[in-house]
């Protein structure tokens, strides 16, 4: 089912390592051109536009954009116990890591009476994407919500598909969790649409633009967020989801396999790939992925994402190319089945899950850690959601007379380099007779 990509014996250049990474670019560059399409329709038609996207994608025709507080509060006094506490958890764990990554504010003294003050102040209004299509993110809510509240964000709206099976409601479990959060602003409303409904408003439904839009999404949402991107702030694009997986030897062939199929369970277009020194361990993964994948409710589109170009074994010399590979890579969500791992050599990952007992479905529902994370190969340069998303790094300069007269030469003199007179001008200014 996993096709084999055998790199072992060559002497690979950074070039030739991100050649052999395994990517459905193809698919991407369509979806690319598909999502400017839809978001310029949306710019240009509002709610007409997205409501002919509800019936061709959704099968969904008549229905509230616009989510009634009624609706929500259906669906949280409808909410079973047992996924009410699991996500009150979840809900608290991400709360708690998300504070953590609140910069303080810094005061600089770069002398008697010249102060810059960096603070860190939340954007005004974020729009939040929960993907509906193959399965319901409840998880999702929590995961973009909790950060832009602990941001300080005042205006928080969300955006879930439509469901044919609820009669055009967003899904209940995401109502509902997005009511236990305060959210009440929320759109019925899937795909690239939401996106871009998100970025230029629509003014019939209320729904003024955004200053950040985040979420996961499938590769057209993922897309959709380039194409507004620069018109408002995004996070990364966090699209059709993957796992690399690095293991010598001493890994359990059953926990890798089923690490690689949890993912592939996502969609068809989920990229599963296994890096491994070991050819035993290979081969024993893929007996145990034969074995797994066909049981599980998802079977069809598990085969199709695990052999499709995304996914793949790799095998590699030692760890040294591994760990090459990984980093060209920079995979969304990074597995260590490793002996003695050596975290910090891998530099480039939206995630790292250390271990046995540290799975990636852990960091997606409850390790407090975010689960909206760079996808594509981003994590090279793109971090994932946080609470740093959501806010801007601002400076406040405060230089007293005598501070500004200690560097009034200074200016002048690049002033006049850079043949700008004026900006010297207005520091003389001051101290003209």
């Amino acid at each position: 089912m996993l096709r084999t990509i055998d790199l072992r014996g060559r002497a690979l250049t950074p070039a030739e390592l991100l050649a052999a990474v395994p990517r459905a670019t193809a698919a991407r560059d369509e979806a690319l051109t598909t999502a400017a399409r839809i978001v310029h329709d949306v710019a240009a038609r509002g709610e007409e536009s997205l409501r002919e996207q509800a019936e061709q994608f959704d099968g969904v025709a008549g229905h509230d954009i616009r989510v009634p507080d009624a609706h929500l509060d259906e669906a949280l006094a409808g909410l079973d116990p047992d996924v009410r506490r699991a996500l009150e958890e979840a809900i608290r764990r991400v709360r708690l890591a998300s504070a953590a990554q609140v910069p303080p504010p810094v005061v600089t003294d770069l002398g008697p009476g010249a102060r810059v003050e960096q603070h860190w102040v939340p954007v005004r209004r974020v729009g939040v994407y929960v993907p509906g299509g193959k399965a319901v993110y409840p998880s999702s809510v929590v995961m973009n919500v909790v950060p832009a509240q602990v941001a300080g964000v005042t205006q928080v709206a969300l955006a879930s598909p439509p469901q044919r099976e609820h009669g055009g409601r967003v899904h209940p479990v995401i109502l509902a969790a997005a009511r236990l959060l305060g959210i009440a602003e929320v759109y019925a409303m899937g795909g690239a649409g939401a996106i871009g409904a998100y970025a230029y408003g629509v003014p019939s439904l209320g729904l003024a633009p955004v200053d950040v839009i985040s979420g996961p999404g499938n590769n057209f949402v993922a897309l959709a967020k380039r194409v507004v991107a620069g018109m408002v702030g995004t996070d990364s694009e966090a699209g059709a989801t993957e796992i690399l997986i690095v293991a010598d030897d001493s890994a359990d062939p059953a926990l890798v396999s089923a690490d690689l199929i949890s993912q592939a369970e996502h969609d068809e277009q989920a990229a599963a790939v296994l890096v491994t020194t070991s050819a035993r361990l290979a081969e024993a993964v893929q007996a145990d992925v034969a074995v797994r994948a066909p049981a599980t409710l998802h079977a069809a589109r598990i085969a199709q994402a695990l052999s499709g170009p995304q996914s793949a074994i790799v095998l590699v010399d030692d760890l040294a190319v591994a760990t090459a590979f990984s980093n060209a890579y920079a995979p969304e969500h990074l597995e260590l089945h490793l002996a003695e791992p050596r975290v910090a050599d891998f530099v480039n990952a939206g995630a790292i899950f250390v271990g046995d007992h540290s799975p990636v479905s852990l960091g997606d529902y409850l390790a407090g850690s975010n689960h909206v994370l760079p996808t594509g190969g981003q994590a090279r340069y793109a971090a994932g959601l946080s609470a740093s998303t959501f806010l801007r790094p601002q400076q406040v300069i405060a230089y007293d007379r005598a501070a500004l007269a200690a560097v009034r030469e200074d200016i002048v003199a690049l002033a006049t380099a850079e043949v700008l007179p004026a900006h010297g001008e207005a520091v003389t200014a001051r101290f003209d007779a």
